[in-house]
């Protein structure tokens, strides 16, 4: 019998491998690479009665488990060395890898840097707990960061588990909660830095010492439902944080800090995020940009469909005076705001220091950024606000079908300053006739 069921099924395996060579001649589905070692999954939706593509799919991945390494998992051990271990044995694997932590245990570790590049696809399989370490001292050699996976290409990070920053220490000794301390650097509780067809799914990430999670100068990722929390009064606590990184979408995902719940700075571009639940924090952020007079670029953004509640901001972009480039292309569109602080707002004069900031003439320059579709309920008054630089006016703002109100009724203003601006459909509420610049033709922007 299973002489005569290889025939069939090495017919099938074949078909699967020239579809799958096709597919990863697109650059649409870049992603493929990293699944063509999960053969386990095609065989269970095409070849449910196959225990040779079960045997297969057994053979060509490799599972390298903490615990086999040493690892406790009673959350008071350092699994520090465990974790390294086995991080060198599954990126040095030639077939696919899984890097495993294991459900119901929390596993304490100090900062680590899994080094890539690996030799073949790997799946890091979070399903418990990893604890950062509280113990300042351990993060003498690099203040910035806890975890950081390096230079990994073709890259999936899921588990439904949790990365807990243990951010407690580090937000009492912030010199925004007090203000008789130095301002220094705090850790990212998980950076991903110049990856590469990377996916991070169905994960908590809470209590970050400073930002959750910062895709930094990454390439084609897929982000989605991930859960990021820490408390409202957490400071610089960022939840997803972009920067010189380009083809990223980010869905389905709840966040919920004491800062951005997403942040987009320069060197971005090609970024989409939709289904996005944002509250509380400081809203859905382009910048800031241009800070110490540097040249800061963002450009193609796609924010769709997000619910915000009691936030200080909804959807903003902020830059500082000095600085130079621009921020263009970028669309805010079907935004539903709950008590809302600032909903729409520009501001390019952001100082975000203790003493007042210079006045200055160059500016980063603000162009074509288009609303539409946001709707709910304003926290204060001004529910639009384009605060823009006298000297680069923010140029080809569009505003389409808005209806911010407040919710006892009374009505809302808009506070419009150097704004070229265009109106399409019911806007409410809507800036100065003499700030509106007339433009027959809407335009929406978006890429492929």
């Amino acid at each position: 019998m299973a002489s005569q069921r290889c025939i069939p099924f090495f017919l099938s395996l074949l078909l699967i491998l020239v579809l799958l060579c096709i597919a990863c001649t697109s650059q649409e589905l870049g992603f493929c690479r990293a699944y063509i070692g999960y053969i386990k999954t095609v065989k269970d939706f095409m070849f449910q009665d196959s225990d040779l593509f079960t045997d297969l799919a057994l053979v060509s991945t490799k599972t390298f488990d903490v615990d086999s390494f040493g690892a406790k998992g009673d959350g008071k051990k350092d699994d520090t060395k465990a974790f390294k271990k086995a991080w060198t044995e599954a990126c040095s694997s030639t077939t696919t890898a899984v890097f495993n932590v294991a459900k119901n245990k929390k596993y304490l570790v100090t900062p680590i840097r899994f080094k890539g590049p690996c030799k073949a696809s790997l799946t890091m399989q979070i399903s418990g707990t990893i604890l950062a370490s509280t113990q300042q001292s351990k993060y003498k050699k690099d203040e910035r960061h806890w975890l950081r996976v390096d230079k990994v290409e073709n890259l999936l990070i899921e588990g439904g588990g949790v990365i807990d920053g243990n951010g407690d220490i580090w937000w009492s000794n912030s010199c925004k909660v007090n203000k008789t301390l130095p301002c220094k650097d705090a850790p990212t509780a998980l950076t991903l830095y110049k990856c590469k067809t990377l996916m991070v799914n169905n994960l908590t990430i809470q209590n970050a010492q400073q930002i959750h999670v910062s895709f930094d100068n990454c390439e084609n990722v897929q982000v989605s439902n991930l859960q990021v929390t820490s408390p409202k009064d957490s400071p610089n606590t960022d939840g997803i944080h972009v920067t010189h990184s380009q083809n990223i979408t980010i869905s389905s995902c709840v966040i919920g800090t004491g800062d951005d719940c997403i942040s987009i700075v320069s060197g971005s571009k090609k970024i989409q995020a939709r289904g996005i639940t944002c509250g509380p924090g400081h809203g859905i952020s382009i910048g800031s940009l241009g800070s110490k007079n540097s040249e800061a670029h963002v450009s193609d953004v796609i924010i769709d469909g997000a619910e915000l509640t009691k936030t200080s901001n909804g959807v903003r972009i902020k830059t500082w005076q000095g600085g130079s480039g621009n921020a263009s292309q970028i669309t805010f569109q079907n935004i539903n705001m709950k008590d809302v602080k600032n909903p729409i707002i520009i501001d390019q004069n952001y100082c975000d220091q203790s003493k007042s900031c210079k006045e200055q003439d160059s500016a980063v320059e603000i162009i074509n950024v288009t609303y539409q579709n946001i709707t709910g309920s304003s926290a204060d008054k001004d529910a639009i606000t384009f605060d823009c630089s006298k000297h680069h006016p923010c140029q080809g703002i569009v505003l389409q079908d808005i209806n911010l109100t407040r919710e006892n009724n009374d009505g809302t203003k808009a506070i419009c300053n150097n704004v070229e601006l265009t109106y399409v459909g019911t806007v409410i509420p809507r800036c100065p006739k003499d700030t509106i610049h007339d433009q027959p033709i809407f335009r929406t922007y978006s890429y492929h």
